[in-house]
């Protein structure tokens, strides 16, 4: 059955995630199966759990702790960058980068703000290099990023993390290619320096249950597939199926989850799904998360693929660019919020 027809009898009434061990994937045989497996839980679902994903506890350990000291600190310790001349506070330039206070975001208009607070880093080596690869066809696609003066380690702890998660993402989009019917390298040169990391933190929610202010509000995320690390123990993810049901994405240990985005359901012409959640911390704890948000590079068009494409659908989208559609989506995100603690932008 083709792409196309496997789509078409799509219902999107899930009760449940899928999980799909990852680990076995040596031969081409098995990248096979496993890319079967995907597809359908991108088709159906949008959201799936990978086990088996080969990033040692220890990096996620040692993030976790690092994030759980960084955001213990009051809001002026947080804002001090190192070095000291740089600013911390993420919306100061316009690629943000840095330290998102509390309600600075409201993804969902219905909502008066998103009740998180985040650190926002992007592509850089563990050990700068001359020559890293930052450039593509003379233009930049990555952007600096900015450090806190403390913790010490901090930089360190989430930057194993990230090419740890990274790593996963490389493989994974390989998966998607079969998946999708195209070479196993097809996005190889297409997503090399893009992904944005968010350490998370949500306070626990103690409003009344119809507040308008929630960890964060239903959205579909912007890039092609967000991986994402929650803490075991703390129930906050839900995933919007066909009957307007809210399902659980319950942490599960030893797992990630897997999230299809709105630029790669554009490029499959919506065969694959991106799936509307949200995250709201009832759990009496605090909840802590780090996603990695994995697009194409900047300076890559978009288009339908030809797999994904026939006389009876034919492409929905036109062409755009990966690098405006994204910056787009985000000042549209951060129009929305309160913009005022932390100083503000200035």
């Amino acid at each position: 059955m083709s792409l196309v027809e496997t789509a078409t009898s799509v219902s999107g009434a899930f009760d449940s995630i899928p999980i799909i061990d990852i680990g076995h994937a040596s031969t081409h045989e098995e990248r096979v199966a496993l890319a079967q497996q995907i597809k359908d839980a991108c088709v159906n679902v949008g959201f799936f759990y990978v086990k088996n994903h080969g990033i040692p506890e220890e990096i996620i350990d040692t993030a976790l702790s690092a994030m759980k000291t960084y955001f213990s600190y009051p809001v002026e310790t947080k804002m001090k960058a190192s070095p000291p001349s740089r600013k911390l506070y993420h919306r100061r330039g316009v690629h943000y980068r840095g330290y998102e206070p509390l309600l600075d975001s409201n993804i969902d208009p219905a909502n008066r703000g998103d009740l998180y607070e985040g650190f926002v880093i992007g592509w850089e080596e563990l050990v700068p290099t001359e020559g890293d690869g930052k450039k593509a066809d003379d233009k930049p696609t990555t952007i600096d990023n900015l450090w806190p003066s403390e913790p010490v380690g901090f930089r360190e702890a989430f930057m194993n993390y990230y090419h740890a998660a990274f790593n996963v993402g490389k493989f994974l989009h390989r998966l998607f290619a079969l998946a999708l019917d195209l070479p196993e390298t097809f996005f190889d040169d297409k997503l090399k320096r893009s992904p944005v990391m968010r350490g998370l933190h949500y306070p626990p929610q103690t409003g009344p249950e119809d507040d308008r202010i929630v960890g964060i509000g239903a959205h579909s995320d912007f890039e092609c597939f967000t991986i994402l690390w929650q803490e075991p123990g703390v129930q906050a993810l839900q995933v919007l199926n066909s009957k307007k049901q809210w399902i659980n994405a319950t942490p599960i240990p030893g797992t990630l989850v897997i999230n299809i985005g709105d630029l790669l359901m554009r490029w499959t012409n919506d065969i694959f799904r991106s799936t509307v959640h949200r995250a709201i911390n009832r759990s009496g704890v605090r909840r802590y998360s780090m996603p990695l948000f994995i697009g194409a590079d900047p300076h890559v068009e978009v288009e339908p693929l030809p797999s994904c494409v026939s006389p009876d659908r034919p492409a929905k989208y036109e062409n755009i660019n990966s690098g405006e559609y994204v910056a787009k989506r985000l000042r549209e995100m951060y129009q929305q919020g309160t913009g005022t603690q932390a100083g503000g932008p200035e």
